[in-house]
Formats: C-alpha cells, structure tokens, sequence
C-alpha cells in the first residue's frame, strides 16, 4: 500500500517564529505551547491555524494472544468496554465531552457480534487475531484490508471538516501486541520492553515476559520489514490506526497520540513514512513500562507526564486543550507592537 506523506514547507517557519516570539510575554516563555503552535502552523501553513471538529477515534480489537494469560482480566471484557462507550460510561467518554471532541468508537475486530448501534462504526475484519504465540496473528492480506478501514474511517472525518485527530485503542491483549511490536522496530531485547499492562503481578509480569520472548524468538523478525512485524503481532485495532494515522498525516491533518498501544502503531507507520512524525502531537508519556523507550527512540518529547496507564485515547483527550491553548495564543495574544508594550532591552 502506498502512501505519500511530504514533510510541511518549512518557507514559513521564520515568519511564524517571529509571529511567535513577538507576543506580549518573554522569549520562550510558553515553552512547548510555542513548539506546537509553530508545528501546527507548518502542517495548515499559516499564520493563523484552526483547529476544526476535533474528534477521538477509539479502535477496539481482540487478540489472541490473551487465551495464553497475558492479562489478568477475561478477553470478554474487550467488548464488555465497547458497550460502556457506547452508553458513555468510560473515562474517554467523559474526557471527550468535557473538551467538545466528537468521538467515534470503531469495531476492528472484537470477538462479539454487536447489535447495529449509530455509534459504532462496524469495520470488523475479523472476530480478533490469531495466537502470535503459534501463528502469525493475521495474514497479510488482512492486515493490509484493516489499513485501509483505517483510510476509509478518517476519509470520512475529513469530508465533515476534522482537521485534528485523536487515536485511542481498547482490546484485552493489546499491551502483548505493542510490546513485541516495540521490541522488533527498536531492536531491543523483549524484556525491556514488557510491562503490567491492566496491572498484573509480579507472577503474572514474569509469565508474560516468559511467553512474549517464546514468540519473539519462534518469528525471528527485523526492524527492516515493519509490516510483516504488524501482521505477525500486530492486531486489527492496531493495523486500523496505522492507516488512519498515515491518511490523517497525508491529508496534512495534526494528529494526537496517545498512549503505549497506539505509540507502537505510530512506530510501523513511521517505519513506512517517516514524516508522519511531522504530523504527531505525542500527548503524554504512559506509566506502562517501555512507553518513554518508544517516545525517546523517536526523539519527542510529550506534553504530559501524569502517569496515565488506561488507552482509550484518555491522554490525547486530556492534551487537547493544551493543543488548544496552543493555536488560541497565536490567532489571539497580543504583540508588542499592537499591545505598545516595551520589549526586552539589550542587556
């Protein structure tokens, strides 16, 4: 599949720095909020940014990794979680409705058949993966049919006037998925790599990791073929925001990043498209062990560090206003000329 994803013209980078560091307010002073604000800028290339129907897309998968005790909690309570988001009882409902972001829960590939629901958007490849433990835990066929959902779902975003999208996950298994994942891309030993994930013991800990370099070492994958990396551990939620996030990013939209699981996705598709980092506010660093690897491996900083460990796009949620603030400061902060206010003398 082939995507094509320029880096922003940076021709208006000095007009935006000047814009930028002629607000009312010493140099600097807005620290990463300036950072965004002129990344935003080059992505929309302008001076004056919009950030237009803000929405959390929220892909749910089931993996079969999980039938081999990765996770203290029951493959069931995959679409039990689907359920509570569509009654809007979860954390990234509530975040969502506090911040005025729409919010779209996607069915990849959960192993249950729901009833049809205007809320849910029904591209299910499948009733989840396959035991990576044994088998690849999807063909490629599948993996490249669940990228191209992912295109066809932020399609549809941008027809109704989204130019900022959220990412956020759900499926029992998944930190299994992105650990290997993790371990492949940044060529790092499995151990490093493998955290709690919906917190299991210390027991529990040590039997994952157990498990997980089993199947690290029966596929022998490198760095260098990201998408067979995908097919073999990937799952469908997770292949699903692969190509959301490489269409968002070619139609030049901002893209917020939430937490482990749905980093680990962004790493295939920068192994396909580097510059689609160009594109990415990375909005916290999760509290799952390895997360601040990942974000270090790419060489970005997030916005927040408030050991968040729940996916659901909650991180990218709580970022948004800071996103926010960003654009707001420099459509709306007076400048010194406009303000009469002195300048900094030369001293």
């Amino acid at each position: 599949m082939k995507f094509n994803i320029a880096q922003p013209d940076q021709a208006l980078k000095p007009q935006l720095i000047h814009t930028i560091n002629n607000k009312t307010k010493p140099l600097g002073a807005l620290g990463q909020l300036e950072t965004i604000a002129l990344q935003i800028g080059l992505i929309q290339q302008t001076l004056t940014p919009e950030l237009n129907r803000p929405t959390m897309l929220v892909f749910a998968g089931d993996h079969g990794i999980a039938e081999s005790g990765v996770s203290p909690y029951p493959q069931a309570v995959t679409a039990q979680m689907v359920l509570n988001f569509l009654r809007g009882g979860a954390a990234i409902n509530v975040f969502a409705k506090q911040n005025n972001m729409q919010l779209c829960v996607i069915d990849s590939g959960v192993n249950h058949q729901f009833e049809p629901n205007a809320d849910l958007i029904d591209a299910k490849i499948g009733m989840g993966t396959r035991n990576f433990l044994y088998e690849p835990a999807m063909t490629l066929p599948h993996c490249e049919q669940a990228i191209e959902k992912g295109v066809q779902i932020v399609d549809k975003q941008i027809a109704a006037g989204c130019n900022v999208l959220g990412f956020g996950e759900m499926g029992i298994g998944n930190t299994s998925s992105a650990s290997c994942l993790m371990s492949v891309l940044c060529d790092l030993p499995i151990e490093a790599c493998v955290g709690r994930g919906t917190g299991l013991s210390d027991t529990g800990l040590a039997e994952k990791k157990r498990t997980l370099a089993q199947a690290i070492k029966r596929h022998r994958l490198t760095s260098t073929d990201a998408m067979q990396a995908l097919s073999t551990f990937g799952g469908f939620e997770i292949a699903m925001m692969v190509g959301a996030m490489l269409h968002a990013a070619q139609k030049q939209c901002t893209l917020l990043i939430d937490g482990f699981i749905t980093t680990a996705a962004l790493l295939v598709a920068a192994r396909l498209e580097p510059n689609i980092l160009d594109y990415c506010v990375f909005t916290h660093c999760s509290d799952e062990s390895g997360h601040k690897v990942m974000l270090d491996f790419v060489h970005v900083q997030p916005l927040l560090n408030i050991d968040l460990r729940l996916g659901e796009g909650t991180g990218a949620a709580l970022a948004y206003p800071l996103v926010l603030a960003s654009v707001n400061f420099l459509n709306e902060m007076a400048s010194f000329e406009s303000a009469a206010v002195s300048q900094k003398l030369a001293v």
